[in-house]
């Protein structure tokens, strides 16, 4: 932070003033409105070349991986709404590899989305509730840009903006981890 004013402006707001690399802002734009409620402004001056510091700390999560090809249930999904934030709807056209969510905690995890509730032929009041689901987070591509970690692709088509694994085959994705690894020790 290179400056700050108090009550600057109309209204009371605070003024903060960054420098900033340019590969820092990419994706911070909706997570600043997310913070500010949007009610923030936020604008962008190029400052100049500098040497490269490093790579960028990014506070990311795990992310929630399908291990199924087919349809997403409204079933499966209520499920794992209470693992993270998910990145599909219902009767979504998923398959194994693909993110389908953000994990509330720091591990990648391996979901099935595509499974169906059973069904038998007793029934009980109260036990066929309907499923609310919150409505998926639906990226930018200037978000997924941000998003995405270096084991991760992103999908771009014109209907739509997918998250993937580079190696969609789960137990291939294990060995290769595995490798790396031990190629580290």
């Amino acid at each position: 932070m290179t400056d700050m004013q108090m009550g600057a402006g109309e209204g009371g707001r605070t003024r903060l003033t960054f420098t900033c690399p340019s590969r820092g802002l990419i994706g911070f734009r909706q997570v600043f409105i997310n913070e500010t409620r949007g009610t923030g402004t936020i604008t962008r001056a190029f400052h100049g070349y500098e040497k490269y510091r490093g790579p960028m700390d990014r506070v990311r999560k795990g992310a929630i991986v399908s291990s199924a090809t087919g349809s997403t249930t409204q079933y499966a999904l209520g499920q794992l709404e209470a693992r993270g934030s998910l990145f599909v709807g219902p009767k979504t056209e998923v398959y194994e590899g693909m993110i389908i969510g953000e994990n509330s905690r720091d591990e990648t995890i391996e979901v099935n989305p595509c499974k169906e509730k059973k069904l038998t032929n007793m029934r009980a009041s109260g036990t066929d509730e309907q499923v609310r689901l919150t409505p998926p987070r639906l990226m930018s591509l200037e978000e997924a840009i941000g998003y995405v970690q270096a084991d991760e692709l992103i999908e771009v088509t014109p209907t739509a903006i997918r998250l993937r694994k580079a190696e969609l085959n789960a137990s291939l994705r294990k060995s290769n981890a595995r490798k790396a690894s031990k190629s580290t020790d």
